[in-house]
């Protein structure tokens, strides 16, 4: 089996949002393996109207119109983006609740049906093709878009979306707090306070994007363990929970007791073997082995490699400026003395997550064309779009990761819209090197520090006895870029 990566949650023009159809496949196939376009479709328990709130009534009343009056058009699209072995696309749409949480229901049938129901159990008693319900943004305040987990069922929902655009829903101490209007992360309805319940699901990432933008960088991805990209193995993987969780870098984990792959419920001895590897896209930090939700095994620091030999990983990122309508870029980089191994793809679409009354996008608004233009052993040509950063600490950039074997002589050239940056990895390996496209305010290429490959790289083995009669065993990565991995627990029952 290998890893493949997809975004099932997000959204466009189909309901309320933005961006076209068509825009939002053709984003998604320039770099993901999978991906569900995710219509807005019902909301049980919605609120009674009142004048204050009559926009956030009318938007998703028209929004869920919409949905309905097309939806045999958007699944006839959908499934026609199709392509086994290549791309793959399962159908989606999503149902509110505030009694409940925000669920989306999947599926690999064209011929699922929207259906509005009083609670995610009644929903899916009524659809009559295979499909699951995932709940997403779980750790909103009960009562107000959180999970309830006293109602939760691992049979309808065997995997749960723990992040997105709205943030980390794993602790309400994780990284990446909730911020959006919707309201703060109450630690009652993390995914570690399901856990301590007892529940049982795999753990899934999606951008929950709302501008036609599937796998838009550092909003979230689901990384799936299958045999084969197609639609049957993809949703067999989703089914069995061989599922984890990232924020937007392709974090390669393996994890496994006694060989059974994370998302597995297995009867085990004593004396049970634990193995994780982990080869991440920039160094490594800290990885957290959790046993029954506390930390069992913590590596970090020291305990990672310090070797300065490659291969290596060097991130070229692209952006900054004060352009809102945004800047084109035409880009190449130029190995020396070295050997492009892989290359992995960054690229953003403009940030929205929900209609506001002053805002109003076109179709086109994500139609930007990023993509690989040209690949080599020893060059590599793209085209991306960047904008004006939102904020400081906001970032719209995008970025190329390459993998190069080399050593500290080997050099990499930048060619970026006429101008060249050019540094060696020994250079590189002590500080990243910036290069501005003008005078003032202006977009700016950077050429990120590069990483070793023992910086890269962990592997443990472990041998562990039981300490309940069911221990659960999951994973936090953690990059010094701040791009984190959180992998579907192993549910151990005793023998």
């Amino acid at each position: 089996m290998q890893l493949y990566w997809g975004d099932i949650h997000n959204h466009c023009d189909i309901s309320y949002g933005f961006g076209g159809l068509e825009n939002a496949l053709l984003a998604a196939r320039g770099q993901l393996d999978f991906c569900a376009i995710t219509g807005h479709a019902t909301w049980h328990d919605i609120h009674d109207w009142r004048p204050e709130i009559d926009f956030l009534i009318g938007f998703h009343r028209r929004g869920f119109g919409r949905l309905a009056e097309q939806w045999a058009e958007v699944k006839a699209t959908i499934e026609r983006a199709d392509q086994p072995g290549r791309f793959v696309t399962l159908q989606s749409y999503e149902a509110h609740s505030r009694q409940y949480g925000d669920h989306h229901v999947l599926s690999p049938s064209a011929d699922l049906a929207i259906i509005e129901a009083p609670s995610p159990q009644a929903l899916l008693a009524q659809v009559d093709v295979p499909a699951i319900i995932v709940p997403h943004h779980v750790a909103y305040v009960p009562g107000y878009r959180g999970i309830a987990w006293d109602s939760f069922d691992p049979q309808l929902s065997p995997i749960v979306e723990v992040y997105s655009k709205h943030g980390s829903g794993m602790s309400d101490d994780s990284p990446y707090p909730y911020l959006h209007t919707m309201g703060a992360r109450d630690g009652r309805n993390t995914v570690r306070a399901g856990l301590a319940h007892g529940k049982r699901f795999g753990f899934a990432a999606s951008t929950d994007h709302h501008a036609g933008y599937p796998g838009s960088y550092g909003d979230g991805r689901t990384a799936v363990l299958a045999d084969a990209l197609t639609r049957e193995d993809i949703w067999s993987a989703l089914l069995a929970a061989r599922t984890y969780a990232v924020t937007g870098d392709r974090i390669a984990c393996a994890f496994a007791v006694d060989d059974h792959p994370f998302g597995s419920q297995i009867q085990v001895g004593a004396h049970r073997h634990i193995h994780l590897a982990v080869h991440g896209c920039d160094a490594l930090d800290r990885v957290t082995v959790f046993k029954n939700n506390r930390p069992w095994r913590v590596i970090g620091g020291h305990e990672l490699g310090a070797s300065q030999s490659g291969p290596y990983k060097v991130r070229i990122e692209l952006g900054w400026g004060d352009k809102q309508g945004g800047y084109s870029w035409d880009a190449e980089a130029r190995v020396s003395d070295g050997t492009i191994l892989g290359i992995e793809t960054c690229f953003r679409g403009q940030s929205v997550l929900a209609p506001t009354p002053d805002n109003d996008h076109p179709s086109d608004i994500n139609a930007l064309d990023n993509r690989i233009l040209a690949q080599g052993n020893d060059t590599v040509a793209w085209h991306c779009i960047t904008f004006k950063n939102p904020s400081t600490l906001h970032p719209a950039t995008a970025a190329l990761i390459l993998e190069i074997d080399g050593d500290a002589k080997t050099c990499i050239e930048v060619l970026a819209n006429g101008r060249s940056l050019r540094a060696s990895v020994g250079e590189l390996l002590a500080y990243s090197q910036g290069m501005h496209m003008d005078e003032w305010s202006s977009e700016c290429v950077l050429l990120h520090r590069a990483v070793p490959r023992s910086a890269l790289l962990c592997e443990r083995d472990w041998y562990d006895d039981p300490e309940t009669p069911c221990d659960a065993y999951d994973v936090e990565v953690r990059q010094h870029n701040l791009q984190m991995a959180w992998v579907s627990p192993i549910y151990c029952g005793s023998v």
